[in-house]
């Protein structure tokens, strides 16, 4: 899925967990997404919160612009249900990273094909278990892990590459700058 989003465009870029947050900061750091941190509510990734919690934070402010939500989530299912009052004033994506973050360690150490031949249907635990990182959702080893920014883009191209995102689905390589 193409995602556009214009330099005027004002992001919350809200993360589901730490492992999504060291993610994106790595690839905000380094400049390598469609956006920057310029463009961003309180310019840095936002926590997951509850939609009330969301717009008593953030909706309530007076922008001059729409706002662009974009949500790096594993789970498809999981609904922005935003009130009526804001559903006109901002867009929600949602950037899917199914079926977990941790398939970029797996992808990265060239363990895809033997992940999904495996038993084991979560990555964390696949990474917990047979590749015995025990801090896998640390945010801290994701970031010792992908300190070099091209390794975790590297990763990202070959994992949108042997993963097919659902039609209409942003991905993380959705949001690469160059791809």
């Amino acid at each position: 899925m193409t995602v556009n989003i214009p330099s005027s465009s004002l992001i919350a870029c809200i993360c589901e967990g730490g492992a999504e947050t060291a993610i994106m900061d790595i690839l905000l750091n380094q400049d390598l997404l469609v956006f920057s941190r310029d463009q961003m509510i309180e310019e840095s990734v936002l926590p997951r919160t509850s939609v009330k919690e969301f717009e008593r934070r953030h909706l309530r402010l007076a922008y001059d612009q729409k706002i662009l939500i974009l949500r790096v989530i594993d789970s498809r299912g999981e609904k922005f249900n935003l009130s009526r009052a804001y559903r006109s004033k901002v867009k929600v994506i949602d950037v899917i990273t199914a079926p977990e973050i941790e398939m970029l360690i797996i992808v990265s150490k060239k363990k895809y094909d033997e992940y999904c031949r495996s038993k084991i249907k979560k990555p964390s635990d696949y990474c917990k278990n047979v590749l015995k990182i025990k801090n896998v959702k640390s945010p801290a080893y994701i970031s010792k892990y992908f300190a070099d920014p091209f390794f975790l883009l590297e990763s990202i191209k070959e994992y949108q590459r042997v993963h097919k995102q659902k039609n209409n689905e942003a991905s993380l390589y959705d949001l690469i700058k160059t791809k």
